[in-house]
């Protein structure tokens, strides 16, 4: 009994071996950018890092990324002028563009599309409206050179939070030894991904981190308003709190899931939309993955079409 005890625990760390190695071998394995808060206090990747990008248990999705000196996914690097025409893409994971190569992202699409124009695209996953702002606000010397700001905003997590504050939380449990162990055991960062052991993570993240009350639901109880009216009041605060120039900016959204009372004061309020709705629903092709929400390419492409049409009209009524 006791040699059959130990003989099956040498061929499981055998396995585990085994698969280790083929996890490494076939880059079935994601490379996380790391993540940092910088001196002003935004939270972003750490510059001059490269890495892969891998989605689905067959490495269905493989994609390369380049976190450049600003600490963005992105071809270029961001140098504003007054000489030069720059548009800012300001978003979360869907503009961050993990999910395709870096030198073919929404920014470099709009390029081509528009002839003497860079694309700075400012994308790191998880930021919302208050992230948004709050970077606007704090790189105000960098923002005020770039002559146009375009905000992807979706109405169903972006005005959750009425102010800003920095994850430090998050930041701290990603680089706590158990996430260090999962990044360096492939095989462990493997199943990880894939949601194999989301049940032991999950464990692990309420024993490290503090539970949060949930504010909206809060708010929602305590004042008997609705979500709509809720988020309405936190855009208003980050408005207030952080500056908007509605010359410049612009809003990236779906009208088909964001809220008509939001819309419509946008509207009454002079807010730019750039609405991509009828571009995806019109599409004949998949516009996002098979296995992952985000954009494909068909629908990277749909996305720097709208924003170039938009601008192209832009300079029409300009000239006129």
């Amino acid at each position: 009994m006791k040699r059959l005890f130990l003989k099956s625990i040498l061929y499981v760390f055998l396995i585990i071996i085994c698969l280790e190695l083929i996890v490494r071998v076939f880059h079935l394995y994601s490379e996380a950018p790391i993540r940092f808060i910088d001196n002003q206090g935004v939270e972003k990747s750490l510059p001059n890092q490269t890495g892969f990008a891998v989605t689905g248990n067959r490495r269905q999705n493989f994609s390369k990324y380049h976190i450049n000196s600003s600490g963005f996914n992105s071809y270029r690097e961001f140098k504003p002028t007054k000489n030069k025409i720059e548009i800012a893409i300001i978003g979360d994971s869907f503009i961050e563009g993990m999910h395709q190569d870096y030198y073919n992202s929404i920014g470099k699409k709009l390029e081509e599309k528009l002839s003497n124009v860079e694309v700075y695209e400012y994308g790191y996953a998880g930021y919302d409206l208050s992230n948004q702002l709050y970077l606007i606000n704090t790189y105000k010397k960098d923002f005020d050179l770039i002559d146009h700001i375009i905000i992807y905003f979706k109405y169903e997590n972006d005005l959750v939070n009425g102010s800003y504050t920095p994850n430090n939380e998050r930041v701290a449990m990603l680089k706590s030894p158990l996430f260090r162990i999962r990044d360096e055991f492939k095989l462990l960062k493997y199943v990880s991904d894939n949601g194999i052991i989301d049940p032991i993570k999950n464990f692990v993240i309420n024993l490290t981190t503090k539970r949060k009350i949930d504010k909206l639901q809060k708010d929602k109880k305590d004042a008997q308003l609705n979500k709509d009216l809720i988020y309405l009041e936190n855009f208003k605060k980050l408005v207030s709190t952080y500056g908007f120039d509605k010359r410049k900016i612009s809003f990236l959204l779906n009208s088909k899931t964001t809220s008509n009372i939001f819309l419509d004061y946008c509207t009454l309020n002079g807010y730019q939309i750039i609405d991509f709705a009828d571009a995806f629903e019109n599409s004949k092709r998949r516009t996002t993955l098979i296995y992952d929400m985000h954009w494909n390419n068909q629908g990277r492409e749909l996305i720097a079409t709208v924003i170039a049409e938009h601008f192209k009209k832009i300079m029409q009524l300009n000239n006129l």
